[in-house]
């Protein structure tokens, strides 16, 4: 059994915040060993990202920095750059989200880093594209959601434009830089040679909003945006009795069995609702019968008619509730660990599972430099030598 597909793969994480944690992340989730080099003062998650037992060890840096090793490295100076370059050369993946301006400074470049290891993959996460008028622009990610459509989307529901109660850009950005990676693994397992990989958040969250949303401007220069089924106000968890349901009947099964439920199977053969493209087209009357049905019922007894009609219908929960639902502890998501710092937490197990992995057991996010003389011993110096960076201030020592 390994520890995952990635087993053996040595990524240098120089990565901050949450969209280049995130894709490093994913890939300590499959096993990737990933050594997270950091400024001297860290990380800026550690401290943006709400309050902890220890001041640099935020719920938000904990849960993005899981299965990872930190070490200190100040790429200021000469050494600190050696240092870097050394890990480099020793790696299999190379992530940063750096701006390209500092990124050419430090040499972290593929023409600079491809002679001393042709088989590296290098991903750099951007704001914008190279080739663009944008490029090394500063972004995060309600820069992108502002300018991406994202919150102009939101706005056509709330009323206004507003931003996702999430840095969801930095997470889909994320998750898109690690598919990119492991794709780049793989044809390096054909070709045996690395290569460099642009993943800019402006470009993949345009692509996001606007295979949704281009709609009739795909074949219309003069048709509107925005898928009317999506936008529609009524699209979102559904008023019971009691509380709220979730319930997505998509199919013509679907829905002639929720006609059946709600009491008005003649619906079935209703001009307006009798196929998906006439459900499409009277979107607004059928979400509002929908809607007005559901007021009859508390949502437990219509969670029980939806599940024996085969229908997609969940109750709805708060962040609260998600925290007590039980199939998360069955199936592993949610577990109770103790932080050798921090104490008793609530933790995120991997959500993925692979046939051929053992159980997740993924060390803890680490405190910052935790790793430092470990990872230098690993690349190669020798204690004399660690002591020395060390004492000089190249690689902090390690907190705790």
């Amino acid at each position: 059994m390994t520890r995952g597909p990635l087993s053996g793969v040595k990524v240098l994480d120089l990565t901050a915040v949450v969209v280049g944690p995130s894709c490093t992340l994913t890939l300590a989730e499959q096993g990737a060993e990933v050594i997270k080099l950091e400024a001297p003062e860290g990380d800026l998650l550690r401290r943006l990202g709400g309050p902890a037992p220890s001041p640099d060890m935020s719920p938000k840096f904990i849960h993005f920095n899981r299965g990872k090793r930190s070490i200190a490295v100040d790429l200021k100076s000469e050494a600190g750059r050696a240092v870097l370059a050394r890990l480099a050369a020793q790696a299999d993946v190379l992530v940063t989200n750096m701006r390209g301006a500092a990124l050419a400074r430090l040499g972290i470049t593929w023409e600079a880093l491809r002679p001393r290891n042709p088989r590296l993959v290098l991903c750099v996460i951007a704001g914008f594209g190279s080739r663009g008028r944008y490029h090394d622009s500063p972004a995060y990610d309600t820069i992108i959601q502002g300018m991406s459509g994202f919150a102009a989307a939101l706005g056509k529901v709330t009323g206004e434009p507003r931003y996702a109660p999430f840095v969801l850009c930095d997470h889909i950005t994320g998750i898109i830089a690690s598919q990119a990676i492991t794709a780049a693994l793989y044809a390096r397992e054909r070709s045996g040679e690395g290569q460099a990989i642009e993943v800019p958040m402006y470009e993949s969250m345009a692509h996001f909003v606007l295979t949704e949303h281009m709609f009739r401007r795909t074949f219309d220069p003069e048709g509107p945006t925005g898928d009317p089924r999506v936008m529609n106000p009524d699209a979102k968890p559904i008023p019971t009795a009691d509380g709220y349901i979730a319930v997505s009947a998509n199919t013509d099964a679907q829905a002639f069995a929720f006609f059946d439920c709600i009491g008005r199977p003649e619906l079935k053969t209703d001009p307006r609702f009798d196929s998906v493209a006439a459900r499409f087209r009277n979107v607004d009357a059928y979400f509002t019968l929908r809607a007005e049905a559901l007021r009859a019922r508390p949502t437990a007894e219509w969670a029980t008619i939806f599940r024996r009609a085969d229908i997609p219908a969940m109750p709805f929960a708060t962040i609260d509730a998600l925290l007590d639902d039980p199939h998360l502890r069955e199936v592993g998501l949610l577990r109770q660990e103790v932080h050798p710092t921090e104490g008793a937490m609530t933790g995120l197990g991997r959500p993925v599972t692979f046939s051929a992995a053992g159980p997740d057991e993924l060390p803890l996010a680490p405190r910052l430099s935790a790793d430092a003389r470990a990872v230098l011993a690993g690349a190669g110096y020798t204690a004399a030598e660690i002591e020395a960076l060390l004492g000089r201030g190249v690689s902090a020592p390690p907190q705790g």
